[in-house]
């Protein structure tokens, strides 16, 4: 697995500008009804499909499914955006908002898939829409 963060902060930091920092996160793997607790502090069953992982920054831990098994380009995928968290958190990156920090997470992965031919919105039905939403600053 250490190989694997490697050649990802690499790409991370050669493509994206993030600081290549290989002081690598933790890795658990646990089951989505945790990985949906940790992230909403409950298991909040209307929010089960739009939680996939999440970044702790405390800890530095990435918390993948306990079924994640990075087989394929969109599992890696998963843990290229949390990686780029690590490296914003590690690296002290500051942005307006927790939702614009998304912004540059979504592009890595966005352009991950990109080397294997595929997208968000085919591996994750993530739309254009969704992006603009989910990476905008909100002040309500």
């Amino acid at each position: 697995m250490n190989a694997l963060l490697t050649a990802i902060v690499t790409w991370l930091s050669f493509n994206f500008g993030l600081p290549a920092i290989y002081d690598h996160p933790t890795i658990e793997l646990l089951p989505l009804t945790e990985i949906i607790e940790v992230r909403y502090g409950s298991i909040d069953s209307s929010r089960r499909r739009e939680v996939v992982s999440v970044y702790n920054d405390t800890t530095r831990s990435i918390l993948l499914p306990d079924n994640w098994t990075g087989e394929t380009p969109a599992e890696l995928s998963i843990l290229v955006h949390e990686m780029v968290h690590h490296l914003q958190n590690v690296g002290g990156l500051q942005y307006e908002c927790a939702a614009s920090r998304e912004k540059a997470a979504y592009a890595a992965q966005e352009a991950w898939l990109a080397l294997f031919g595929r997208n968000l919105l085919s591996e994750f039905e993530i739309d254009r829409m969704t992006l603009v939403v989910t990476t905008h600053c909100t002040n309500f």
